[in-house]
C-alpha cells in the first residue's frame, strides 16, 4: 500500500518526541491511555503480517493490558478477560480512534 513507509516513519518520530519529552511525573492518566492505545494498534496492525508475527507481539498486547491495570486505567476483570478471550489487548475490541483516509493532509496552523 502507498505511503505505508512514510506513515511508519511518521510514527517512530512521534514516538521518539514523545519519548523526549517526557518525564515520569508529566504523564496524565489520558496520554498513558494514547500512549498504550498506539502500542495496541501499532502491534495489532503489525500483527496482520502473519500468524508468526502475531504470536510474537502477543505478549506487548498482554503487557499494554497490564499496564493500564498498574495505572488504575482498566477494571481488572475486564482488563483479564480481554486478554485471555482474545489472546490480545484492547486493539482486539472495536478501537474508540479511526483513521482520517488517505488524503487527510494534517491540520494547518498560522505561519
Amino acid at each position: 500500500m502507498p505511503g505505508i513507509e512514510q506513515y511508519a516513519e511518521t510514527a517512530a518520530e512521534n514516538a521518539c518526541h514523545l519519548a523526549d519529552a517526557t518525564a515520569p511525573e508529566s504523564w496524565s492518566s489520558a496520554a498513558a491511555d494514547d500512549a498504550l492505545d498506539a502500542i495496541d494498534t501499532l502491534a495489532g496492525a503489525l500483527s496482520a503480517l502473519g500468524p508468526d508475527v502475531a504470536a510474537a507481539l502477543a505478549p506487548v498486547m498482554a503487557a499494554t493490558a497490564d499496564a493500564r491495570r498498574q495505572l488504575g486505567l482498566a477494571d481488572d476483570e475486564e482488563t483479564a478477560a480481554t486478554v485471555e478471550a482474545s489472546g490480545r489487548g484492547r486493539s482486539a475490541q472495536r478501537s474508540r480512534r479511526r483513521g482520517l483516509g488517505p488524503g487527510f493532509k494534517g491540520i494547518r496552523t498560522g505561519g
